[in-house]
């Protein structure tokens, strides 16, 4: 199963993508798959502020972090098959892929592909969260509109493969699609 859940900054999309895979998980471990670069005081902070929330799901639960700035097909091939993931966040993940990596967007594309289809493969419950941020006026600088129209299409062919897509609004999930189904 994977779960696409998107929504503007501070949404709540991280809250509810965490309840999904806590609730797949059961009593197994649950996977968090950080795509985080801590880069400054700030970042810090907010890495900092996703532990101590994922810490109050319970004691029964156990996060196991595997850090994947770029290369998210490897992390995941560590988690174990049948596994409940939550990849946290592809906004970040786009950005390494496209200004600290060497990849091409057509390699970064085809590692979001492979991951996604190693998810399935595996039977993996995948929840991928990014944020939504298209709803301004088009930039005009080329290295913005580039990210832009990069991440957009990661959306796009995540939404495509998902079998449900969620979009998050002040706490309150919409669900656009439930089992390949648009609603």
């Amino acid at each position: 199963m994977i779960v696409f859940v998107s929504g503007g900054a501070r949404s709540g999309k991280s809250d509810i993508a965490e309840q999904q895979v806590v609730e797949a998980a059961g009593s197994s471990p649950c996977y968090y798959l950080a795509t985080a670069a801590v880069y400054d005081a700030e970042m810090a902070e907010r890495v900092a502020l996703h532990q101590q929330a994922r810490s109050g799901h319970g004691q029964a639960i156990r996060w196991v972090t595997l850090e994947a700035p770029v290369d998210i097909d490897q992390a995941l091939a560590e988690v174990p098959d049948g596994s409940a993931v939550l990849l946290d966040c592809l906004t970040l993940w786009a950005s390494q892929v496209l200004y600290g990596s060497e990849l091409s967007d057509d390699e970064g594309m085809l590692l979001l592909i492979r991951m996604l289809s190693d998810a399935r493969t595996r039977s993996i419950y995948l929840v991928v969260v990014s944020n939504d941020i298209n709803e301004a006026l088009p930039p005009t600088d080329t290295q913005t509109w580039r990210y832009l129209a990069f991440l957009q299409r990661a959306h796009r062919s995540l939404a495509a493969e998902a079998d449900s897509v969620l979009e998050v609004v002040a706490g309150c999930a919409i669900e656009w699609k439930n089992h390949g189904k648009l609603l």
